[in-house]
Parts: C-alpha cells; structure tokens; sequence
C-alpha cells in the first residue's frame, strides 16, 4: 500500500471516529453527563479527520508504468501543461484532480474469431480488392501513448483513443491498402507487402495523434467460400505438377543409375579386352623372340636342330625306320664309331 492510499485510510478511520464520539457524547449527555466534557473529544476528531482528509486530496502516487493529468480550477487552461511522473506527488486539495493514462503497451485485435478480439462475434475487416474479391483481415495493433503527449491525448480523446482513433483508423487504412491489390497478389506474393503498407500509414497516423505503433501484425486473411475453392483446386493442381516432376527426375535418375552401370560395365568390358589383347602381345612377342634366339642358335649350331628332335623323342623309342631318301639325324661314321666301341 503507498502512502496516499494509507493517508486515505486514516482519513476514513478518523470520520469513523468521529461519528462514534459523537455518539458516545450523546449517549454519556442522556445519562447525564456534562457536554461540555465530550465537545473537546469530538472536536479533535473531526479536526483530525479534516486534516486527514485534505491531506488525502492532495496526495497522489503515480505507479511506475502511467503518467497523470492534472485537471485544475487554478488554471485558465484547466489542465496543467505537464503530467505527473511517477511517484509521490501533491496537488492542490479540492481544486485539483487527476485522470491517470497507462503508457505501458497495449494490443487491440480485431478477428473473426469469436474469443480473440476486443468484440466478440466475427470483428474482422472486410475489404474489397482491385479485381472486387472480398477479403476479411484480422488483425492486430501494439502501440502504447507517447509519455511526452499524456496531456495531448487527453485534450484530444480523453480515455476513447482506443474505440475513438486505433479501431477506425486500422479499418480504414486496411480497407484502402487492400484495395490497391489483387486477390491473387495478396493470396500469394505481396501479402508482407500489404502488412508493410499497413503499418507503415497506421505508424504516421498513431504519430500525429500522440500514440507509438510498436507493431502490426496481419494475423490471417481469409477470403470468400468461392475463391478458396479456386485456390484449393489451385493447390491440388500444383501438388500434381510437383509429383508428375518428382516422377519424371525419379525416372531420369534411374535412366542415369542404368546409363552409368552400363557405361561401367563396358568399361570393364574394354579393360579386360585390353588385359587379354596385351596378354596375347605379350606372348607373341615372347615366342618371336624365342624363334629369334633360336635362329641365332641354328645360325653357330646347325645340328641343334637334330640334338632338339632326339630329345623329343619317347624315352621308350629303341628303333627307328627311317625314309630311304631322309636324312640321318648324326653321322654314320659316328655312328659306326659308336658300334665298335661296343
């Protein structure tokens, strides 16, 4: 409890007091007690309760989130030029009063939905467009008064700047921002572009009228049973669109997986074609160089050729008969030489 409330308090006990030693002076008188006794008794209390009271008139504590406006019959104005800041302060009793403003922030809606908005019941904006589609807008408005204007909105709107200037100037600059746009604008691209717009004549309006837009929020926009129906069909449309085009990239990405497994699988194809092919040069030039080295051989050595044939014989081969006309595999003096020895 602050101290003008308490001083407040005490004013109301005193009068309390007062009226009870009054009635306890009347009583104590009929039983025949002396007046004169109580008059001092009941005097003190009711110069107390005046004291209390005058002092309660004058005091005024202003809470930490408001600003107050002095109304005085002091003043040719009425009003004293500046608010009240927070705080204990004092203004003159019975010739002053106060009318306290909150400057913390305040939201106002206006929606269709029942148990959103300000109103209850559908309170949204109905709006047309350039093309004629109505819309219905909810919507929502920040803003709180400017403390240095306390007394310029008083003068202006006393406690109606909410029903008196915020709600009609909101439906009135929504209803025109909507109007220089088409449906389908405001259904798909430029609905942040219509907030904008909002906000941005709403923020100059507040301005001018003491009040701060602190923000603007365009909760939803709803639009005519007969368009939404066009705009659902809309969407099943794209949302084909989009599968037909999933289908299509899935089956182009199969035809890749196929394309490149082939083309890898031809490529092993190839290497091993190469492997072999080298495989096969490798060998051929292995017995090309071998008949070199043998011709080399028969070159310095004829009768290689005859040592090679013998021992590709069977070891089993004792006798051998031979053409008329072919040629001895050694000579035969060797040959007889070989018998005379045995």
């Amino acid at each position: 409890m602050n101290v003008a409330n308490l001083v407040s308090v005490l004013a109301s006990i005193s009068w309390l007091l007062l009226i009870g030693s009054i009635l306890f002076a009347g009583a104590s008188v009929a039983r025949g007690g002396r007046a004169k006794s109580f008059a001092s008794l009941v005097i003190g209390t009711l110069a107390l309760a005046l004291v209390l009271s005058t002092i309660s008139q004058g005091l005024v504590f202003i809470q930490p989130e408001s600003r107050a406006v002095v109304i005085s019959a002091l003043r040719q104005t009425g009003i004293r030029s500046q608010a009240l800041q927070p705080g204990l302060r004092f203004i003159t009793p019975f010739f002053e009063d106060v009318v306290i403003y909150p400057i913390a922030k305040q939201t106002y809606t206006m929606s269709g939905a029942a148990a959103e908005g300000q109103i209850s019941g559908d309170d949204s904006i109905v709006a047309r467009t350039s093309d004629g589609q109505e819309v219905r807008i909810d919507a929502s408005v920040i803003f709180s008064i400017d403390p240095t204007q306390v007394v310029d909105v008083h003068i202006e709107w006393q406690n109606r700047y909410v029903d008196g200037l915020v709600r009609p100037q909101l439906r009135g600059i929504a209803r025109d921002s909507a109007a220089r746009y088409g449906v389908e604008d405001i259904y798909s691209l430029k609905r942040d572009d219509l907030a904008i717009e909002i906000e941005d004549a709403l923020r100059i309006t507040l301005d001018d009228n003491g009040l701060i837009l602190d923000d603007f929020v365009l909760r939803n926009i709803t639009f005519t049973a007969e368009y939404a129906a066009v705009i659902e069909q809309k969407q099943i449309a794209e949302q084909e669109v989009q599968r037909q085009a999933f289908v299509v990239k899935q089956r182009e990405q199969e035809a890749e997986q196929l394309r490149q497994k082939s083309k890898g699988e031809a490529d092993a194809a190839v290497i091993a074609s190469e492997g072999k092919a080298k495989a096969i040069l490798v060998e051929a030039e292995a017995q090309a160089e071998a008949l070199r080295q043998l011709g080399e051989a028969l070159k310095t050595s004829p009768d290689l050729i005859q040592y090679t044939y013998v021992q590709e014989l069977s070891d089993d081969v004792e006798v051998m008969l031979l053409p008329a006309n072919s040629p001895y595999l050694f000579n035969l003096p060797e040959l007889n030489n070989m018998g005379d020895n045995d």
